[in-house]
């Protein structure tokens, strides 16, 4: 993503539908205004503009806007007295990238259809099994101080 002086994501990429959070370091906040907004919209056309307030921290304004599944991010700032920070009227254009599909998992599970554990899954827990029986009761088998429980031996 590009960078841009006094503008950081916490994340590298901005990817359509998700949510993001974002610090304002600009001109609003080093002239200490005690209220900023984000101006943002999306698309060429600012399509969906919305207007948040921002969270002032020693870091900055901070706020977190949910992205839409436009290619663009378009977004300027002002504060309580109407001043502007819109990158010298250019405004603060970022690039939404496309989620990727790979990274979809779909499961189509009902109640009808239990899912199946895997033959890995099980075979790994009948061996870890099998090792435990071996660890518990193989050196009592070796001492020959294993037997079974002891039948009442009260013979009168």
């Amino acid at each position: 993503m590009e960078l841009v002086k006094n503008i950081f994501f916490n994340t590298d990429k901005l990817i359509e539908n998700s949510v993001v959070k974002l610090s304002y370091t600009g001109k609003l906040f080093q002239n200490n205004s005690e209220e900023v907004f984000i101006h943002y919209g999306f698309g060429d056309n600012w399509d969906n503009v919305t207007e948040l307030p921002m969270t002032k921290t020693e870091l900055g304004f901070q706020v977190e806007i949910q992205l839409n599944n436009s290619d663009k991010l378009n977004l300027c700032f002002r504060n309580s007295n109407n001043e502007w920070d819109n990158n010298d009227y250019q405004n603060y254009t970022f690039k939404v990238e496309e989620a990727p599909v790979s990274l979809a998992v779909v499961e189509n599970n009902t109640l009808e259809t239990p899912r199946k554990l895997r033959k890995t899954y099980l075979w790994s827990k009948k061996i870890k099994l099998a090792v435990y029986k071996i660890i518990r009761y193989f050196p009592k088998l070796i001492s020959g101080n294993y037997s079974k429980k002891a039948e009442n031996s009260n013979h009168e």
